[in-house]
């Protein structure tokens, strides 16, 4: 093939002190005649030359001092803050990449990426269209809305009261009244035992919207205004398909479409999205929610497993205050542990991680409270994951000061970080969990990892069990707890923020059709 003629160009990165130090010198364009023998030695008799050599190394030499020192302005090292990706098209491009990764038909060995792939969303996307005899029905009662108000009381952590504010936009809906804001704190807030008699209080669990309003549409119109407290798990999860939809217009955040109707507010939503991006920085990454705290382990009636002395600790705990203990009271731990009700400990969550195939180098951004125990809890983590973070180590100075000794607060940055990982795993069922769940299933059913604790514990037990062999066992076991489609009509009582199929989305076949 005869090669090209044309001149090619060759480019070089050149300090920007080096081409500042250009403009003040004139160099003369008269041409030198060519004596390559006595080229260099005419060439440092020159005084522009030298000049010019001085300016390039002393540029060279700052510009090597900024970069030995580039590292203290970085929240951990080697991990660069600057790049502009939006965090959408971020994960757009880890997801593609991902996807390349898989081999087609048949099983895959331990590949690059293996761990990332993504679940099959099986085209699910959400609808949230509703019918139009709702439609309707809404309508009509707009003007009824303006003149009855319902006032409502959450109370709880962070996911709690999301929770509760959902339900209360549902019962507004049921009732036909117009929500007022929610109150968030009742002891800060009203500071008043003087407060009228909450109905609340005897609200039964999991009522129907019928229970609803034979109980409280009366009062409502006779008085206007109707105050409730003690909303959590008082509404029945399984409502008419158009309550349903409402539902899941409500509980998630940063939703391009309809799951946008509760917000954080700016500053919390702005430092989320900066930690997330330190951590996309590298590429995917992790997050974990780990519930290591220790009234988690008294509540439980579990133990955490560091030494007799902290099992000793949460006993003594767990005697003074009987009332903690969250059920089956009856239960030994062992019990309780095989069974699947006691949070996994940080050295089970490595387990786990290693057996799904986690790589190392892996980024991972862990979520939650102070571990009981300290730093030494998290040991057997940071043993095969150095690669660890939270928001304290990941922020920089000063950022965090905001939202100092504000659990809620402080909750929220942590799932705003966890939502946009590429994967997420609970150590622990809870309320966090199930939002996540929900939220990264209507954001595409992104990986999602349920812990398969009743049945995997019996092989963690089992100290005669080959590691390749642990690894495969743990690999079938989760083979579909990845955070695949999941109809909600196949889970007893289960809310539809966290299985959103197939009330709040579709996939184009009939709503009898099965996955």
């Amino acid at each position: 093939m005869a090669r090209s003629k044309t001149k090619q160009l060759s480019y070089i990165a050149v300090p920007s002190q080096f081409i500042h130090s250009l403009h003040g010198l004139h160099l003369s364009p008269k041409k030198v005649a060519r004596y390559p023998g006595r080229r260099l030695p005419s060439l440092a008799r020159n005084p522009k030359f030298l000049l010019l050599l001085l300016f390039f190394l002393l540029a060279l030499l700052r510009t090597l001092r900024i970069g030995s020192e580039l590292h203290r302005l970085l929240p951990f090292p080697s991990v660069p803050c600057s790049h502009s990706w939006s965090t959408e098209s971020a994960w757009a491009a880890d997801k593609a990449a991902v996807v390349s990764v898989g081999v087609d038909g048949g099983d895959v060995g331990e590949v690059v990426g293996e761990f990332w792939r993504q679940p099959d969303g099986m085209g699910y996307s959400p609808c949230l269209n509703f019918s139009e005899e709702f439609r309707m029905e809404s309508e009509a009662a707009r003007g009824v809305r303006r003149r009855k108000y319902l006032l409502v009381v959450v109370s709880g952590g962070l996911n709690q009261q999301r929770n509760q504010i959902v339900d209360a936009v549902v019962i507004a809906r049921i009732l036909g009244a117009a929500l007022v804001v929610p109150v968030l704190q009742v002891n800060v807030i009203w500071g008043d035992e003087r407060t009228r008699p909450v109905d609340g209080k005897q609200t039964p669990l999991h009522v129907p919207p019928s229970w609803i309003r034979n109980r409280y549409l009366k009062k409502l119109n006779r008085e206007g205004v109707l105050l409730l407290r003690g909303l959590d798990s008082r509404l029945s999860k399984d409502l008419p398909r158009d309550l349903q939809k409402l539902r899941c217009k409500n509980p998630h955040v940063r939703q391009q479409v309809a799951f946008h109707a509760l917000r954080f507010a700016a500053p919390i939503q702005e430092l989320g999205n900066k930690l997330a991006m330190r951590m996309r920085s590298k590429g995917p990454y992790l997050a974990l929610h780990l519930r290591l705290e220790k009234d988690v382990w008294v509540r439980t009636g579990c133990l955490p497993g560091l030494s007799s002395e902290y099992d000793e600790i949460v006993q003594e705990e767990r005697k003074l205050r009987p009332k903690l203990l969250t059920g089956r009271s009856n239960m030994t731990y062992h019990e309780r542990k095989l069974a699947g009700f006691c949070p996994l400990n940080a050295l089970e969550v490595t387990r786990l991680l290693k057996a799904l195939g986690a790589p190392p180098d892996a980024m991972i951004y862990w979520a939650g409270g102070e571990p009981f125990g300290g730093p030494e809890a998290l040991l057997p983590l940071t043993r095969e994951f150095p690669h660890l973070y939270n928001k304290e180590n990941l922020s920089l100075p000063g950022e965090l000061e905001p939202f100092a000794k504000k659990a809620s607060l402080l909750a929220a940055i942590d799932y705003i970080v966890c939502e946009q990982s590429d994967v997420f795993m609970p150590s622990h069922g809870g309320n966090m969990g199930h939002l996540m769940q929900g939220h990264r299933a209507y954001a595409g059913h992104r990986k999602f990892i349920t812990p398969n604790k009743r049945q995997m514990l019996p092989y963690f037990l089992d100290a005669s069990l080959p590691e390749l062999e642990f690894h495969r066992i743990i690999k079938e076991l989760h083979r579909g707890s990845l955070g695949q489609p999941e109809w909600r009509s196949d889970k007893v009582d289960k809310d539809v923020t966290a299985f959103p199929v197939p009330e709040c989305m579709c996939n184009g076949t009939s709503g009898s059709s099965a996955l």
